[in-house]
């Protein structure tokens, strides 16, 4: 039903007719492997097979008989991919038609891949935990499976001991408390120790892009950054004036001049300089360094279209070279065909002529014969 539709809407934006043009390759395959995955399930009866397995610490073998169910059980978590179908195909912003025309002009097919980048951009702190949790109740629930007929102690078989060895699994701690004893269990692991850590790598990324501000917030942080330097520039310069005032206050407006005083606002003096002098030429760095941003984003932003329009113009030109070549062939084989079209013309007015002739001579024989036939009449009758 799903690839019925699948087909109907390529039918629809090729404007073909004939529903085996969308059969290609790829998507015949893609409906065998859905045939396969939906196919499988546990066999009815009960069948049995002797399972082998040397236990971790002690390495004595273990030998016992395993359902054939535990084969088939497995692979059926292949299905979730159902998962990301029914939101391709009951979700509002998947099946909206302005969507839909948009990712046609823009050659984006609506797929569970195209589903799942848009989960992780629109929310992706709750996609990463509704994953992380179901990879650890599905590979604990696994790890019981393979771990129940060869663990006599009831460490591993048990869920919450699999959760146990799961979760220190997929955080990398493992404390070596359990270790699983089949090569189902220690194949589980090993995957799980891997998802967990490209899922450590998403959530350190997420967190990095999450806590970047926006365009906006940047905007407001720089606001507030050259106000509180203007502030303090306006504070350090009052303090410049301040001294000034009383230098001269204390030399030029007084009978007796307190040398001790004095040098004590000269010495302040000096000492609000320093801080006035740094803040201006912080405020001077500041500017430049956001107009330095502000040109390297635009640079970038101009960088990326040129290469995008570079990228346009090559593919173009691919496409002029290519109908060039055809030219270039059909302009090469043009003697060729005008020599056999010449030759076919020349052939058919050579048959036309000879049949023409053929008709002329055979009507001359006939008219001959009639007037022979009269004469030898006339004389016949005269006789």
């Amino acid at each position: 039903m799903i690839f019925h539709i699948y087909i109907t809407l390529f039918l629809v934006d090729n404007g073909a007719e004939d529903w085996r043009i969308a059969m290609t390759f790829e998507r015949i395959l893609f409906v065998g492997l859905e045939l396969l995955i939906c196919a499988i399930h546990p066999i009815p009866g009960q069948y049995v097979f002797t399972w082998t397995a040397r236990l971790a610490f002690s390495y004595t073998p273990s030998v016992a008989d395993a359902d054939v169910d535990i084969i088939l059980s497995v692979p059926m978590f292949l299905r979730l991919y159902l998962i990301g179908r029914v939101m391709l195909l009951h979700s509002k912003l998947f099946t909206d038609a302005s969507s839909r025309s948009i990712g046609a002009l823009n050659k984006i097919n609506f797929d569970t891949r195209f589903v799942m980048k848009t989960l992780m951009t629109i929310c992706p702190g709750t996609v990463l935990l509704v994953f992380s949790v179901s990879c650890w109740i599905i590979a604990a629930w696994t790890v019981r499976i393979c771990e129940r007929y060869h663990d006599a102690q009831e460490v591993t078989s048990t869920f919450l001991g699999a959760m146990w060895l799961i979760s220190i699994t997929f955080l990398s701690i493992g404390y070596g408390d359990m270790v699983p004893h089949t090569y189902c269990g220690k194949g589980v692991c090993l995957l799980t120790g891997i998802m967990g850590a490209g899922c450590t790598a998403l959530v350190v990324a997420v967190v990095a892009r999450k806590s970047e501000l926006t365009r906006a917030e940047k905007h407001v942080h720089n606001f507030m950054m050259d106000t509180q330097i203007y502030k303090k520039i306006k504070n350090t310069a009052a303090n410049v004036l301040r001294e000034t005032w009383l230098i001269y206050k204390n030399t030029k407006l007084v009978k007796k001049i307190d040398r001790a005083r004095v040098r004590h606002h000269q010495r302040k003096f000096l000492q609000t300089q320093v801080p006035h002098f740094s803040l201006s030429i912080n405020l001077r760095c500041m500017i430049c360094l956001r107009v330095a941003s502000q040109t390297q984003n635009m640079m970038y932003d101009l960088v990326s279209e040129l290469q995008h329009r570079s990228g346009e113009l090559d593919h173009r030109i691919a496409a002029l070279e290519e109908k060039l070549d055809s030219i270039l062939l059909s302009v090469q084989s043009l003697p060729v065909a005008l020599s056999q079209a010449i030759t076919k013309l020349q052939k058919d007015f050579l048959d036309d002529l000879v049949i023409s002739l053929r008709k002329e001579t055979h009507s001359e024989v006939v008219y001959q014969n009639h007037h022979l036939s009269l004469r030898v009449t006339g004389l016949r009758g005269a006789a």
